[in-house]
């Protein structure tokens, strides 16, 4: 490997803040079995919030952002990954206290590292990341649930974003009848060739009520949003129907009663994906190279490693459409 490499360092000394590229040495990768050539990295909104001093989710710096990465492996001490193997890490402490995918390098423990799937580049697996583990593992346990395509529609919420489009695009491969709730009604034509049928507004699912529950109109429900969305959603969901609950941009408390859990049978779900463990994300994996694949084309966009800065300020403001992948080699 070149002695010295570039990657992309947050840095705080007091109040004295900093993020931009530099150049380090393997000396200053932390520890780890697996040393990984990245390849491919990719934006999360958790990136974001790791690249802006009041961001909150860093927990010691410097520190190299990027909750994902994919590449091959320059060099391992473990008997499970030799030199030459395409590999995945994304989530754990990735980006917050163990610097990850935003570099040329990075090293990671063995127990984080997942040998790429068949049927799957690295470009691909960023394109699908922590976003398509999020759906995996949701889509999965609505299914183990009950949940079936005959069931009735499924409702995305956050629909735009980065686990919202995997999420319609998966949903779609496997026969759903999707409904898409957006606060961007210019993004109703990208929605709809994602495979959302029909659209609602923010201002509809967002809605407060007091009545404990209301029509029965959703099989199941991927929600990033939380607050009073993720109160809609209970409110609304059909009888033993399944909410997948892992994201709160709308808010962290929700209004609601015992009435639709004890007289609907609902199932809300939280799902967790940053410590999912490895049996299970080795099998989400499989799906995602599969029959859980996305249409990784129309929810992609591409940017040079130079030009993360802007795309992390993006995703910021709320103006990222579908994932965006970082190409980190040169």
């Amino acid at each position: 490997m070149a002695e010295v490499f570039r990657a992309f360092v947050v840095a705080k000394t007091g109040e004295e803040f900093s993020a931009g590229f530099k150049e380090l040495t393997r000396e200053e990768l932390p520890a780890g079995e697996v040393l990984i050539r990245v390849a491919y990295s990719s934006v999360n909104y958790k990136d974001g919030l790791a690249s802006i001093a009041e961001g909150k989710v860093v927990r010691n710096y410097p520190l190299v952002p990027g909750i994902d990465m994919a590449g091959i492996v320059a060099e391992s001490s473990d008997a499970r990954f030799k030199e030459g193997d395409p590999v995945i890490a994304t989530s754990y402490e990735l980006g917050m206290s163990h610097s990850g995918g935003y570099s040329e390098y990075a090293r990671v423990p063995a127990g984080w590292v997942v040998p790429l799937p068949g049927g799957l580049s690295l470009k691909e697996a960023m394109i699908i990341g922590t976003a398509g583990l999020t759906v995996g593992l949701s889509l999965h346990q609505m299914e183990k649930l009950g949940l079936k395509p005959e069931n009735g529609p499924v409702l995305v919420t956050g629909a735009t974003g980065g686990v919202g489009s995997v999420g319609i695009s998966i949903l779609k491969k496997r026969g759903y009848t999707i409904a898409a709730s957006t606060g961007k009604a210019s993004e109703h034509a990208y929605l709809q060739k994602l495979g959302a049928t029909e659209i609602l507004g923010r201002d509809e699912t967002a809605a407060e009520s007091r009545r404990p529950m209301e029509k029965e109109r959703w099989a199941g429900s991927l929600d990033s949003v939380g607050g009073s969305t993720l109160s809609y959603l209970i409110r609304t969901t059909k009888y033993g129907g399944s909410i997948a609950a892992y994201g709160n941009t709308g808010g962290g408390n929700v209004a609601t009663t015992i009435y639709p859990f004890i007289l609907r049978g609902i199932n809300l779900l939280g799902i967790e994906s940053a410590n999912c463990p490895m049996e299970l994300r080795q099998q989400i994996w499989q799906h995602l190279a599969s029959d859980y694949r996305p249409d990784l084309e129309t929810i992609a966009h591409e940017v040079a490693f130079e030009e993360l800065p802007q795309a992390l300020a993006t995703i910021l403001k709320g103006g990222t459409k579908g994932r965006v992948v970082v190409r980190v080699e040169r």
